[in-house]
């Protein structure tokens, strides 16, 4: 009931923006705008919406045994793969129509000659099984308003309008009911560009939504209700309708939305009503119903492509792809390596959360190599280290310098990153007995040599070279419950250790950044009351050189305290297009327990700075 409440409560948050800036002739649009919305909110609280949760917990309990899954961006766009008309189109592939104001008519003409031939549904299952995927999703119908089934609601489909004349979604269910998969659809249920009464498409139909910010922007439904039917009749015409039908038909165990905020929240509630209608045990993203910090769905998505993870409550999900762009793009060689999504996986893992790893196929139904190589090297890794990942959850354990930590029962698993070269892993904070320590991947659980250096503290030695350059996990079994402190533990010995800004103590309204690669710092630095603090401990003396990473653009401009134990340093903030890091200088820290403290002197702009971390760098 408490989340009741809060929905019901905080869902207004997007109106709060437009009531700012309008004047009192506005007010009528607003308050009208709040009442409908409103209406649904209680409407859905009181009846369908309550009942719902009450079987949450059931339903969503296979996605979180699942941990990592896999997402597909698969469509018209994947043929033309990034260009038009013989130029280069940056950025996500799957926009295409909207980045090049492609009519209807011309996109048309490209579906005409969409032949996957190569597409093969047990493979694409089994590629992602064999990688350690336990969930399959795949965009039904993205943006393009293109529907790649054998819909009956739209002849805009892939049965109608292409030379493939067969329904990929359907073999893809199939397949995966066949190898033991759980399986889903992207739906675009807010963006539609080939509809004329859908949000999105301003180049030809002039409607809200697009990039021309046309009535209004993002709230037009406030400022322009009299658009709203054709919105309405969209969602009552095809949307709903769609959804059903790949409900209905397909029986899928996951539907999954995004860009909620193309569509007054009163039409995403209708929607989740019938979606909850129809199938009361389809598991529904975080992407459809949500307002303020608070949504309908049964689990949270946070940002996509991340590098870090921002703290959240609760079940949720992160979004990574590849490259950069989700829909295959020839122009996108901006890969990452298959260790960055080994370790992002070992993280989310960490933190209670799910990895959902996107690849674009390619337009004949092919993966392309440097996807394959990825989901090949992950594949490796997971076949040695599943237990490390799977059925495991956050430890008490503080935050380590050299990886990560995950428990199942009495084990803990020690995800390493960075590799110890001298062969001693410190580990601090653990206050409970041990059994032994040994390699995940050693099937003979050799014990590994421990010390003790005190209370909760202790080394392992480990080979001078890492087993696995990417991750490699050490079990420690335990003698009885979990035990620990909680307060950050650093090695001296670790090359680098990251003191992030997400795992920072923040007071006086700091908000997160979306946690992409140089995005993953907290905004909003605006008063000098506000404060960055870490605390940690380290078992050895130790000299370091330390080095403060951060994003300062034109909004930004001021100077600060960093202030370590008794030493405080002055500096000015730097300022640039990039990420900026800073050296603070060289600090002698004694052994025991050590508190890091940031806060403005002077704030000049709008913000200090957006800062990303700390990095302590051992001086030998």
């Amino acid at each position: 009931m408490k989340k009741l409440l809060i929905l019901s409560t905080l869902v207004f948050g997007h109106f709060f923006a437009f009531s700012q800036v309008t004047g009192d002739e506005d007010k009528d649009m607003f308050n009208q705008a709040k009442g409908r919305d409103q209406k649904a909110i209680d409407e859905a609280v009181n009846t369908w919406y309550s009942a719902s949760m009450k079987t949450h917990e059931q339903r969503i309990q296979w996605w979180r045994d699942a941990k990592f899954g896999m997402f597909i961006h698969w469509g018209v766009y994947s043929l033309p793969a990034g260009e038009w008309k013989g130029k280069k189109v940056g950025g996500y592939a799957e926009h295409l129509m909207r980045k090049e104001k492609i009519s209807k008519k011309a996109y048309l003409e490209v579906a005409h000659q969409f032949n996957p031939v190569l597409f093969d549904a047990d493979k694409w299952i089994l590629d992602a099984k064999k990688a350690g995927m336990n969930y399959f999703i795949i965009t039904a119908k993205h943006h393009d308003g293109f529907a790649m089934y054998d819909s009956k609601v739209s002849d805009f489909n892939i049965m109608a309008q292409t030379p493939f004349k067969r329904d990929p979604m359907a073999q893809l269910a199939a397949a995966a009911k066949k190898h033991g998969m759980k399986f889903g659809f992207y739906y675009s249920h807010a963006f539609d560009w080939e509809h004329p009464d859908a949000p999105g498409n301003d180049w030809e139909y002039k409607n809200p939504g697009g990039d021309l910010g046309l009535y209004g922007g993002v709230n037009w439904y406030v400022a322009h209700p009299e658009l709203l039917p054709k919105a309405v009749k969209y969602v009552d015409e095809k949307a709903i309708p769609q959804i059903k039908e790949l409900l209905s038909r397909y029986h899928p165990d996951i539907l999954w939305f995004d860009t909620p905020q193309k569509l007054p929240l009163s039409e995403n509630i209708r929607i989740l009503k019938a979606i909850r209608e129809t199938d009361p045990n389809v598991v529904v993203n975080g992407r459809l119903v949500r307002s303020a910090g608070a949504n309908f769905g049964d689990y949270k998505n946070t940002a996509d492509r991340p590098a870090e993870f921002y703290p959240v409550e609760g079940d949720w999900e992160a979004i990574p792809t590849t490259n950069e762009s989700y829909g295959y793009s020839k122009y996108d060689n901006s890969h990452k390596t298959s260790g960055f999504f080994i370790q992002l996986l070992a993280k989310a893992a960490a933190r209670n959360g799910n990895l959902l790893l996107n690849i674009g196929p390619k337009g004949d139904g092919t993966f392309d190599a440097k996807d394959s190589q990825i989901l090949s090297r992950i594949e490796k890794w997971v076949a040695k280290n599943a237990e490390s990942i799977y059925k495991t959850h956050k430890t008490t354990m503080p935050l380590q310098s050299w990886g990560v930590t995950a428990q199942s029962e009495n084990r803990l698993y020690l995800h390493v990153f960075d590799w110890p070269k001298d062969g001693k892993l410190y580990v601090g904070g653990l206050k409970s007995k041990m059994d032994k320590a040994y390699f995940l991947t050693d099937v003979k659980k050799h014990t590994l040599i421990t010390q003790a250096l005190g209370d909760g503290d202790f080394y392992i030695n480990v080979p001078k070279k890492a087993p696995d350059t990417a991750n490699t996990v050490i079990v420690v079994a335990l003698n009885g419950q979990l035990k620990a402190d909680n307060l950050h533990y650093v090695s001296t010995n670790t090359a680098v250790t990251r003191l992030l800004a997400f795992d920072a103590d923040l007071s006086n309204g700091f908000k997160f950044g979306d946690g992409k690669t140089d995005r993953f710092y907290v905004e909003g630095w605006e008063k000098k009351e506000q404060t960055v603090k870490w605390d940690f401990r380290t078992t050895f003396p130790q000299k370091f050189k330390i080095v403060i990473k951060y994003l300062a653009g034109n909004d930004a401009e001021g100077s600060y305290n960093f202030k370590i134990d008794q030493q405080k340093i002055k500096q000015n903030v730097l300022t640039g297009d990039k990420v900026i890091s800073q050296n603070i200088g060289e600090i002698q820290l004694a052994k025991g327990i050590h508190h890091i403290n940031i806060n403005p002197d002077t704030i000049s702009k709008n913000e200090l700075m957006k800062l990303l971390e700390v990095q302590l760098i051992p001086i030998n």
